[in-house]
């Protein structure tokens, strides 16, 4: 894939209708060949897809498989965190680290569950709305109103901003804020037209970055995308100069 000069400022790569949707195409085809079976994919309540995301940043599927399982039968519910004190449900967290996400849960349930006159203990499905609450970033807003409400809403974390410069912009780092903010609109491009094929799209996504296209090995010969792939197409030498 040529470079042009607004490409090497840092500005959006030409992105070819064709190539994002069989981009896409083959990533979810993909998905539904090989997804692991994790127990918050079965689910569509929000509180439960909140608190799966919750724990898995910065912090590996395998650990936090039975937490998710134990914190639920705690806290089955986003009334019994906000009625908990803070305290109770960091103990809940334990042993997950980063604690400032459990305390960030207890703020954002005290804040749905009680609006000052009325109870109400549903999250938004928007993700903007999402993104006022305490402790939610893009990310996080993108995966409930996704994965809870079939929102057609893109989301960008470490894995899906790995795969998607790979894919469509080997010359952008996520790691600079400007780069970063391209491959969110390159997310937003690749979307499905439905909120259903959205729902898979994303966990492709961030399934390939942890299984496949990982941080440490990109597995170019088991990538089901390989055939669209920028980077496959570059010499290894070459790869992530400017």
């Amino acid at each position: 894939m040529p470079r042009s000069a607004d490409a090497r400022r840092g500005a959006d790569p030409a992105l070819d209708a064709r190539a994002l949707s069989d981009f896409g195409r083959r990533l979810r085809a993909w998905y539904r060949r090989s997804a692991r079976d994790l127990p918050w994919r079965r689910t569509r309540d929000a509180y439960r897809i909140l608190v799966s995301e919750l724990m898995l940043q910065q912090t590996q599927v395998s650990r936090v498989v039975p937490k998710y399982h134990e914190f639920l039968r705690t806290f089955p519910s986003l009334g019994h965190v906000a009625r908990a004190t803070p305290e109770r449900v960091m103990e809940a967290w334990s042993g997950l680290g980063y604690y400032a996400r459990a305390r960030n849960l207890h703020k954002l349930a005290a804040h749905v569950t009680s609006d000052g006159r009325r109870p109400r203990a549903k999250l938004p499905a928007e993700p903007h709305e999402l993104r006022a609450l305490p402790g939610i970033g893009a990310y996080t807003a993108g995966a409930v109103a996704s994965f809870a409400y079939g929102k057609r809403a893109a989301l960008v974390d470490t894995n899906v901003a790995r795969v998607l410069s790979r894919v469509f912009a080997p010359h952008l780092s996520p790691k600079r804020p400007r780069d970063l903010t391209v491959i969110w609109r390159i997310a937003e491009q690749g979307l499905p037209r439905t909120g259903s094929a959205t729902w898979t799209h994303n966990q492709a996504l961030m399934e390939l970055g942890a299984l496949v296209c990982t941080a440490r090995v990109a597995r170019c010969g088991e990538c089901p995308v390989r055939a669209v792939c920028a980077s496959a197409q570059v010499p290894k030498g070459a790869r992530g100069q400017a």
